[in-house]
């Protein structure tokens, strides 16, 4: 009788050891990347106060306030900014276009080939080069609305660290390169019109230090600029152009920076 209690004790202990083996295997494994992903990029307080001092100025659009967003070369969210006093002084659904432009930016900017996110508007119409690219690469929705509302745009935004995905095709979305020249992410920002957007991220990655674009864009001024060359037809003369926005204005689609863009 004692014999046969002991082989049931040992069976029982071996078949909770395996068990909790088997167990262990299945927890999952965090990878540790050695490198911080976003050290070398802006961080919160520089984008804020760059983005601010951008939308204060004359952009051609409707002077609304705007979202910012950046992201590394591999896509996760670095920063989300805001301008305005409160959380909803903005369009509350350009927080998550802010950081679909910055990652359509990034996704498809290389170190030889400049592209922002106003080149994409023509070479993805029906026709165009790079039709049905707006098709790819989803926004992960638990990822873009999840998380609590008033950490929206601050420092602790649920976005930042997480990757979004999406693609967006006009203007507000522009690679970031470095002093050295090297493509080391993108910046994104929305709120306005387009072409307001667009220069507005023009003037925040020029004020971070982030527009040393070493090679030519797609655009003949060696940049990765809005381009206006659409014509009477619909049909961009380069196959890269953007519509022009709220023609009123003197600076929505005139010189930023010094650097005009390519009229029709």
């Amino acid at each position: 009788m004692l014999k046969k209690l002991s082989f049931t004790a040992t069976v029982l202990a071996l078949a909770t050891t395996c068990g909790s083996a088997i167990a262990d295997n299945k927890k999952p494994v965090t990878p540790v990347d050695p490198t911080p992903t976003c050290k070398d990029l802006p961080n919160f307080a520089s984008l804020a106060a760059a983005l601010s001092a951008a939308q204060a100025q004359d952009n051609g659009g409707f002077a609304l306030n705007m979202w910012g967003t950046i992201v590394n070369r591999d896509g996760e969210v670095c920063a989300v900014a805001k301008t305005g006093t409160n959380r909803g002084d903005q369009w509350p659904g350009s927080r998550v276009i802010s950081a679909q432009k910055a990652n359509t930016a990034n996704a498809f900017s290389l170190p030889g080939l400049a592209l922002s996110t106003a080149n994409l508007y023509s070479a993805v119409q029906p026709g165009g080069s790079l039709f049905g690219l707006q098709e790819s690469n989803p926004v992960d929705t638990t990822v873009a609305y999840g998380g609590v509302s008033k950490k929206f745009g601050t420092v602790n935004d649920p976005l930042v660290g997480r990757r979004i995905g999406g693609v967006n095709v006009f203007g507000g979305g522009l690679a970031l390169y470095n002093a050295s020249g090297t493509l080391v992410g993108a910046i994104g920002v929305s709120g306005d019109s387009s072409c307001a957007d667009h220069n507005i991220a023009w003037r925040t990655r020029h004020a971070l230090g982030f527009d040393k674009v070493p090679v030519t864009g797609v655009a003949p001024d060696k940049s990765d600029n809005i381009i206006f060359d659409i014509g009477a037809d619909g049909k961009s003369v380069g196959g890269w152009g953007h519509p022009t926005c709220n023609a009123n204005s003197a600076t929505a689609n005139t010189t930023v920076l010094g650097v005009a863009p390519i009229a029709k």
